[in-house]
């Protein structure tokens, strides 16, 4: 049994607070809000963010950063991409050394152009900072739906560590070093996924959706494998198996505000009708900064920014992607 502390009380980090009980941990959840600890308490369920499943009595819910995070074997950071710094900050005077922290965030930081393991280690350096990702709606895996994901960490004692605590009949965890490649994978596939929530909304089917998929994929990995993540990685969960499920579900934020796009709603507009945070948004202008300093061409990604930030039309977005000059699918294939 480990004494595990998860901080942020949005809808993943509820639903990760119930698995980790489930398997037999102590589980403290710590929000910044008093208003929603005071309603998990009366409700003992996220009645706006994960309706239907419940909460355990004995469940530690606090406001109080501290006593979250000293002592505590494990702390899960599941804030919004947006506040990982912020938080962390807030954190650092708390944690001891070689504590470990799990980021299950997914995100790129704009003006840093660091990814949330890199924001965390910045303020927190102390710590032992790993990160868990993949195919995984906090709808599903609240309601204990099989899921499987991925834990990456520098070491591979501490990745173990964290698959045994994480993992059951139905929270299937893999391992891997590659955590540049799982953090790059999981943020860029969001921006990928508002533009496949903007094709639904336009009215295309599922030829548009395979097409942005696997070309969607061949983005992330060009620019992933230029930064230093693995080929490999790109090809796994959280790669191309988050890149489905993202661009797939209705679950997925960032395809449900793609689409109120898609239906002539602004980026502001979609957000609020969402009312999550929508991360493909923040990351979107990270990678298209990170593609112009790694010389990597990402067309899809390109169109999304012009889309969000340049009043660019939708449909004329994807013309601009079909009448791009012809290319070859795979440029190192030989012929004959």
């Amino acid at each position: 049994m480990a004494d595990i502390s998860v901080i942020g009380a949005g809808s993943w980090g509820t639903a990760l607070a119930v698995l980790l009980h489930k398997n037999g941990h102590r589980v403290t959840v710590w929000s910044v809000l008093k208003e929603e600890i005071e309603m998990l308490e009366k409700e003992h369920e996220h009645k706006d963010k994960l309706p239907g499943v419940k909460l355990p009595e004995d469940m530690v819910l606090t406001t109080d950063l501290k006593s979250a995070v000293e002592g505590k074997d494990v702390l899960v950071l599941a804030v919004p991409s947006p506040y990982t710094r912020s938080t962390a900050h807030r954190m650092e005077k708390f944690v001891s050394e070689g504590q470990i922290i799990v980021d299950v965030a997914k995100g790129i930081e704009e003006k840093t152009l660091l990814t949330l393991s890199q924001v965390i280690g910045g303020e927190i350096p102390q710590a032992k900072v790993a990160v868990l990702s993949g195919p995984s709606h906090a709808e599903e895996v609240g309601r204990g739906i099989p899921t499987t994901i991925v834990v990456g960490a520098k070491e591979k004692e501490t990745a173990e560590y964290l698959q045994n605590l994480f993992m059951n009949e139905a929270f299937r965890v893999y391992i891997s070093p590659d955590v540049l490649g799982i953090e790059l994978g999981a943020a860029l596939k969001n921006v990928v996924a508002l533009a496949a929530g903007i094709a639904d909304g336009l009215g295309y089917g599922d030829n548009t959706k395979a097409a942005l998929i696997t070309r969607g994929i061949t983005e992330i990995s060009r620019l992933g494998t230029a930064m230093g993540g693995r080929a490999e990685t790109f090809s796994g969960l959280t790669g191309i198996g988050d890149l489905i499920v993202t661009c797939a579900s209705m679950h997925s934020r960032n395809r449900r505000a793609g689409i109120l796009i898609g239906k002539g709603y602004t980026m502001e507009e979609a957000m609020a009708e969402v009312k999550m945070v929508v991360e493909g948004v923040y990351s979107a202008k990270a990678a298209l900064s990170l593609a112009k300093k790694y010389g990597v061409q990402i067309p899809i990604i390109e169109q999304v920014n012009q889309v969000l930030f340049e009043g660019k039309a939708a449909d004329e977005a994807v013309k601009d992607l079909m009448l791009r000059d012809k290319k070859l699918e795979h440029s190192d294939l030989p012929w004959g």
